[in-house]
C-alpha cells in the first residue's frame, strides 16, 4: 500500500468513526429526553393490546424502520403489524379497528401520506402515537402522544439522508418493545412459542417424546440374550446402545453400549454364550418423555454418554435417543 493509499484508507476510517459518533450522540441525547410521554405510550399500548394491536406506519426510510419495529413488537408479546399509509388510503384502513393504537413515524411530521389518514383515526377514536423530530409538526399536533425523535444532526454530511434520526427512531421502538415485554412478564418460553423455527424455539419446545425412537424402533433385549444376539439388535437400532429389559414387564434393568461391547471383547469372553446381563451397565441413566430434548443433551454431555433410555413413571422402557437424533432435530 502506497502512502497515498494509506492516507485514503485512514480518511475513510475517520469518516466511518464519525458516522458512529454522530449516531451515538443522537441516541444519548434521545435517551436523556425520554419522559412521561414515553410512559403514557407504554400504558396506552398495554391498555389496548389485547384486544387491540399496534399499527405501525411510515413512509420511505421511516417505513423501513416501522416494519422492523412492528416485527420486534410482535415477536416480544405485543401484537403489531405494518400498514403503508398509501395503501391505507386505498382500503387498508379497513384493517385497523377502534381497539388498535397507531404508531406513526415521520421525522418531519409532515408526510402527506400519513396526514391524509389522520382524519380517519380521529373520526373513529383510534389513538395515535407520533414519533417525529418536531413537536410542533402537524402529525405531532394531531397525535394523542408525541415521542421526541429529534437529532442535532444527521450523519450524512449533506444532512439529507436519514441516518442518526432513523437510528434513534429504531432505538425508541426497541425501547417501547422491551418496556412492554417487561410489563407483560414476557419470558424466553413465550418468545420460543412465536419462534418455533428458530434455535431457541427448538431448544425450548421440543420434548424428548417428539424425537425419540418408539415402539418397534427401540433397540432392546432381555437379560438372557447372548452378547452376539445383542450385537445384532444394536446394529438394527442404529444408536449405539441396547436397552436391557425384563421380558415380563419391560422394566429397564440395564443398558448395553458400544463401550460394554469393547470391554467384553477385551476380556476374551465368548460372545456366543455369555449373556448380556453379565456385561451390561446396570442402573443406567434414564429420562422421561415429557422432558425437553435440550435437557437430554445437557445430561448426555455432563455424563459423557452418547445415548440415553427413556422410561415411564414405573421404569418401563418407552424410548431411546442419541446425540445424532438431537443434532438432526436441531436441538444441539
Amino acid at each position: 500500500m502506497t502512502a497515498s493509499d494509506a492516507d485514503k484508507a485512514g480518511a475513510l476510517l475517520e469518516v466511518a468513526k464519525g458516522v458512529l459518533a454522530v449516531e451515538a450522540e443522537g441516541l444519548l441525547k434521545g435517551s436523556a429526553r425520554i419522559d412521561s410521554q414515553f410512559l403514557k405510550a407504554v400504558a396506552l399500548i398495554l391498555g389496548s393490546c389485547p384486544p387491540g394491536r399496534v399499527v405501525v406506519m411510515g413512509v420511505g426510510k421511516s417505513g423501513h424502520i416501522a416494519h422492523k419495529i412492528a416485527a420486534t413488537l410482535a415477536s416480544t408479546g405485543t401484537p403489531a403489524f405494518f400498514v403503508h399509509p398509501t395503501e391505507a388510503g386505498h382500503g387498508d384502513l379497513g384493517m385497523i379497528t377502534r381497539d388498535d393504537v397507531v404508531l406513526a413515524i415521520s421525522y418531519s411530521g409532515k408526510s402527506d401520506e400519513l396526514l391524509r389518514v389522520v382524519p380517519y383515526f380521529k373520526r373513529h377514536g383510534i389513538m395515535i402515537i407520533a414519533l417525529t423530530g418536531d413537536g410542533s409538526s402537524p402529525l405531532a399536533q394531531h397525535a394523542d402522544i408525541w415521542l421526541d425523535g429529534s437529532v442535532g444532526r444527521e450523519a450524512c454530511p449533506m444532512g439529507l439522508a436519514p441516518t442518526a434520526s432513523t437510528t434513534l427512531a429504531l432505538a425508541l421502538g426497541d425501547a417501547l418493545a422491551v418496556c412492554l415485554l417487561h410489563e407483560r412478564g414476557f419470558t424466553s418460553q413465550d418468545f420460543a412459542l412465536t419462534h418455533p423455527h428458530g434455535t431457541l424455539g427448538r431448544r425450548l419446545l421440543v420434548t424428548i417424546e417428539d424425537i425419540m425412537l418408539k415402539g418397534a424402533d427401540i433397540p432392546k433385549v432381555g437379560p438372557g440374550t447372548t452378547i452376539r444376539n445383542c450385537l445384532t439388535e444394536m446394529t438394527r437400532g442404529g444408536i449405539g446402545v441396547v436397552g436391557v429389559v425384563e421380558e415380563a414387564d419391560e422394566k429397564v434393568v440395564g443398558i448395553f453400549t458400544d463401550g460394554d461391547l469393547r470391554r467384553s471383547l477385551d476380556s476374551n469372553c465368548d460372545i456366543f454364550s455369555t449373556t448380556v446381563a453379565k456385561n451390561m451397565t446396570r442402573a443406567p441413566l434414564t429420562m422421561k418423555a415429557a422432558q425437553l430434548a435440550a435437557e437430554a443433551a445437557d445430561v448426555m454431555e455432563r455424563h459423557k454418554v452418547n445415548a440415553i433410555l427413556v422410561t415411564d413413571a414405573v421404569g418401563r422402557l418407552e424410548g431411546a435417543l442419541n446425540m445424532r437424533i438431537l443434532l438432526r432435530a436441531g436441538v444441539v
